[in-house]
């Protein structure tokens, strides 16, 4: 190579070097500035966070809190037809409005929520790993209650994973109603008693109100205090009517992907303003259970009694010692069922989740 070309050759290098440094120290400056804006933005919702907790005290001292919140998210479909938008737009501004209010309910110290008309695009979306680290960071565990059997097995392996997925997260609860009535879910509890009974697992004895609410697809959770339904609308449409008895419900005028906080905290002060009735009202109901229970358990021990008995009376003592023993074996009959039942449901969801694994 010649002198000349030598030299040609170093400027060449040496002008490849001089772009490389500079398109590093570009990227660094890129970095550097993507940083500040991320510091920025963390400052900005570490503040509006500790502004929501502050706003959100008087309410947590004004008087007990709901522990269980239930959603009817009515209004999508007005809102998108308010803003001349598509439907779907609507759905997805509701699904953020769901987790702005998810945010807010943990502020006020509510760990658990059950929401009402979700639209599967929603379960789409929670596969994106922005949605799985949410999910991780504030421990969400998700629950979808419903005949999942109604819906295309593509679908059930989609809601199954994120069943699955978030089984092990306790701070708070998500309880998704999907493939979901009230009615079909009290057929279906009878029809999980008709199962154990053929299991031979219960008796038609052991049937009983409180049993059927332990059959139920919200088993795992506490009925809800207060149940909320936007959009002006001023009926249940079929959701959690059994659960809901003694709950207190707000019906509220506002569209859902426009709701507030301060909606929010309408509904949590009416439920507080009833927080007695409801909470005597619930207690009536336990005690009223707890006869009945009592009445049936000695029915089935005189019965018992009577088919093994020699014709002599007995003396209250044994008596007692009878019922005492009748009562002990089923609830302990109850509880083998009660477990029999979740593992089939459980079962369910691991198959679905990952069927080759289980098959």
């Amino acid at each position: 190579m010649r002198p000349y070309e030598e030299e040609e050759v170093v400027e060449e290098e040496e002008e490849e070097e001089e772009e490389e440094e500079e398109e590093e120290e570009e990227e660094e400056e890129e970095e550097e500035e993507e940083e500040r804006n991320f510091e920025s933005q963390l400052c900005f919702r570490e503040r509006h966070f500790l502004s929501e907790l502050k706003l959100t005290s008087p309410y947590r001292q004004a008087g007990p809190m709901p522990r269980h919140v239930a959603f009817i998210m009515d209004g999508n479909r007005r809102y998108a037809r308010k803003r001349h938008v598509e439907r779907q737009e609507g759905h997805t501004q509701g699904f953020d409005k769901l987790a702005e209010t998810l945010r807010w309910c943990l502020n006020l110290g509510i760990h658990e929520v059950t929401v009402y008309a979700f639209s599967i695009e929603n379960f789409k979306r929670s596969k994106e790993g922005k949605g799985r680290e949410n999910l991780e960071k504030h421990g969400v565990c998700i629950r979808v209650l419903g005949d999942l059997t109604l819906l295309p097995e593509d679908l059930q392996r989609l809601i199954s994973r994120a069943v699955v997925s978030t089984r092990a997260h306790n701070k708070c609860f998500l309880n998704v109603c999907f493939a979901y009535t009230s009615r079909h879910e009290i057929a279906n509890a009878v029809r999980e008693m008709a199962w154990g009974a053929e299991q031979g697992l219960i008796k038609s004895s052991d049937v009983s109100e409180a049993l059927l609410s332990q059959c139920l697809y919200t088993s795992s959770s506490p009925n809800p205090d207060l149940l909320i339904r936007t959009s002006g609308e001023v009926r249940l449409s079929d959701f959690m009517l059994w659960q809901t008895s003694h709950s207190c419900i707000v019906f509220q005028s506002i569209l859902w992907p426009e709701y507030s906080f301060w909606n929010l905290c309408e509904a949590v002060l009416q439920y507080q303003l009833n927080y007695r009735s409801i909470q005597k009202a619930r207690e009536l109901h336990r005690e009223a259970e707890e006869a009945q229970q009592l009445e049936s358990d000695r029915s089935c021990v005189a019965e018992l009694l009577q088919q093994g008995g020699n014709g002599k009376p007995m003396d209250a003592r044994a008596r007692h010692a009878a019922l005492l023993s009748y009562t002990a074996s089923r609830e302990e009959r109850v509880d083998r069922f009660l477990s029999a039942l979740q593992q089939k449901r459980d079962t369910f969801f691991e198959h679905m989740s990952n069927p080759t694994a289980v098959a």
